[in-house]
């Protein structure tokens, strides 16, 4: 385990998912099969894949006082995760996510927030020491948003890295933006922040570009399959993936995220920090559901052996 420290404020969902061929048009009703329940929520996946990949975790989320809250704050402990700052919130239901996953491996997602809309500035308040201590915050966007922007300014004012994966895709203020030092959003998600269609390596440099101009220091592009565009201060190139046949895209860029800032916490450098996020999500594409895919340390590590030679 790093002895360098991470906090991940983020949300804890279940996860309902249903495979079908093709995904449904409007009006249409079609069969699905392998039907399945399993714990995620951007927040919580990051957390299980930096508590799997070695990470010093602390998670700050809140579940429902549902059994399934209770089943998901058990199994975070089993991943090696500090769940103190997880409260049950009493009247409310654990957040939800419906997902569809069609013959390609993509998904389709519809969310309920629950309890994830009780992580207020003020519930973070209570666990502002943890931020405080932390060397780094990580943060996605299925919490509200001016918790993400208290949170991003406390730990920028404690000089903790403030690590954003801004996702799901939405406009964000520059205000928080400058708060924040490496910022990890797929292609739809950068376009959403810049405007600029990701196509190519100039496309991605391009948005890259902007987001420093906002004050962020570290940009990573994910780009799927093809790898990932890395910029630290306007100098960029791509990082190539790892092939493989996936079966399950759910929690890929989550398992990217986790395991990238695990690295990076260790003091690998980002280039190599990259490659051990992009093994850590090709195993997890290889598997089916959310946080069931996320792969531990030393199943990472033997992949990165095999394919180093």
């Amino acid at each position: 385990m790093s002895a360098n420290k991470l906090v991940v404020l983020g949300s804890i969902n279940a996860d309902h998912i249903l495979n079908v061929n093709e995904f449904p048009r409007p009006g249409e009703t079609i069969t699905g099969k392998d039907y399945r329940i399993s714990f995620g929520g951007k927040g919580a996946n990051q957390a299980v894949a930096a508590g799997r990949s070695g990470a010093n975790i602390t998670f700050i989320a809140c579940v429902g006082d549902d059994d399934i809250g209770k089943q998901v704050c058990r199994q975070l402990k089993l991943d090696n995760i500090d769940i103190q700052p997880i409260e049950s919130i009493n009247g409310t239901n654990t957040g939800v996510a419906m997902i569809f996953v069609n013959g390609k491996g993509e998904n389709v997602i519809a969310i309920d927030a629950g309890a994830n809309a009780a992580v207020t500035p003020d519930y973070l308040n209570k666990y502002r020491q943890q931020v405080i201590d932390a060397d780094v915050l990580l943060m996605q966007l299925e919490t509200p948003l001016e918790t993400i922007l208290a949170a991003a300014k406390l730990a920028k004012q404690n000089d903790t890295l403030v690590a954003l994966n801004p996702a799901p895709a939405r406009e964000l203020s520059d205000e928080l933006l400058a708060n924040i030092d490496i910022i990890t959003p797929n292609e739809t998600e950068a376009e959403q922040l810049t405007g600029i269609t990701i196509v190519n390596s100039d496309d991605a440099n391009n948005a890259a570009g902007l987001l420093h101009a906002k004050g962020i220091r570290k940009v990573i592009i994910t780009l799927g399959s093809r790898g990932a565009w890395v910029s630290i201060d306007g100098i960029g190139s791509l990082i190539e993936g790892y092939k493989v046949e996936p079966v399950d895209t759910i929690a890929a860029g989550d398992t990217f995220n986790g395991a990238l800032i695990t690295a990076m916490l260790e003091g690998q450098e980002l280039y190599q920090a990259v490659k051990f996020g992009h093994a850590a999500a090709a195993i997890a594409v290889t598997r089916r559901g959310a946080q069931p895919s996320v792969p531990w340390r030393k199943e990472i590590d033997a992949f990165l052996a095999t394919r180093q030679g």
